[in-house]
């Protein structure tokens, strides 16, 4: 059976999230794939606040110990420059070797929540990592505040 998908719409924002993800506030989604092992990706929300993504680079070597908020690489678009943080302690286990491309960069926006991921580490996340309806409340509270608005 397919992971479920929840429709998400604000504003002028449309997205759709899967159930059996987790969630970061700086945006990132993690997607487990081994009992240790998650792929990261950023979500279509943060791909968006970057406007088109023109290139990328990892600091951070293969079998690397990190810890959650550690800088492991950059990410430059036409409306801004970003670190790329680790969501989690562990071992980084690596980049998406498809990102090595020019032309894949473009992943990002076309498929952020697919082909377009970005790393895999190894360890478990902790309490800052959150479900669905947990980023779904963060996406309500920060297109609010875009839009002027206060969150009730």
């Amino acid at each position: 059976m397919p992971p479920e998908e929840i429709p998400y719409k604000r504003s002028r924002f449309s997205t759709r999230l899967l159930e059996h993800r987790l969630y970061t506030a700086g945006h990132s989604w993690l997607e487990q794939e081994d009992e240790d092992v998650w792929r990261v990706g950023f979500t279509k929300f943060a791909v968006r606040m970057l406007g088109e993504i023109v290139e990328l680079g990892f600091e951070t070597a293969p079998g690397t110990p990190v810890e959650t908020g550690q800088v492991i690489g950059w990410l430059e678009g036409f409306k801004a420059v970003t670190d790329m943080f680790s969501p989690l302690p562990g071992r980084f286990e690596g980049f998406n070797s498809a990102m090595n491309e020019a032309e894949s960069v473009r992943l990002l926006t076309t498929d952020p929540y697919g082909r377009g991921w970005l790393f895999r580490v190894r360890g478990r996340p902790g309490d800052e990592c959150m479900d669905v309806q947990g980023y779904i409340s963060l996406l309500d509270t920060t297109i609010d505040k875009m839009l002027g608005q206060r969150h009730e």
